[in-house]
Formats: C-alpha cells, structure tokens, sequence
C-alpha cells in the first residue's frame, strides 16, 4: 500500500505543478462543393492546483495508514 500512496503523492504534484492544458481542433465554417473553410478553435481546460494538494493529502493518508498492522 506504501507504493500506491508514493504514486497517488507524485500526481497530486504533478497536477499541483500543471494547472491546466490547452488544445487547438479544427471546425467548419463553410462545406459548398469545392469551397471549404474552416478554422482553428482554441480550447483550455485548467483546474485549482487545491484539487492537486488534495490528491496529495490523500495520497499521504494512504503512504502513513498503508502497511500498519494491528
């Protein structure tokens, strides 16, 4: 369980570190026979860097709690 917490502790760093990610897709505008037009249209998809520090935390709750025997 401690190796499960270690990687859910790294992505909640990474996505701490990396709020957000932008990507370009094509549409179009105009199809009429041989007359096509179309253009770029930008997207962003960003995130609070809180949902990583939550990730983090939970992913420490699982790295202490993990192997303990009762």
């Amino acid at each position: 369980m401690k190796n499960v917490g270690l990687i859910i502790l790294a992505i909640g760093l990474v996505v701490t570190l990396i709020t957000g990610f932008r990507f370009v897709t094509r549409e179009k505008v105009v199809d009429i026979g041989d007359l096509k037009i179309s253009r770029n249209k930008n997207h962003a998809i960003t995130w609070s860097p809180l949902v990583g520090i939550a990730v983090m935390v939970v992913g420490g709750g699982i790295f202490l709690v993990g192997n303990k025997k009762k």
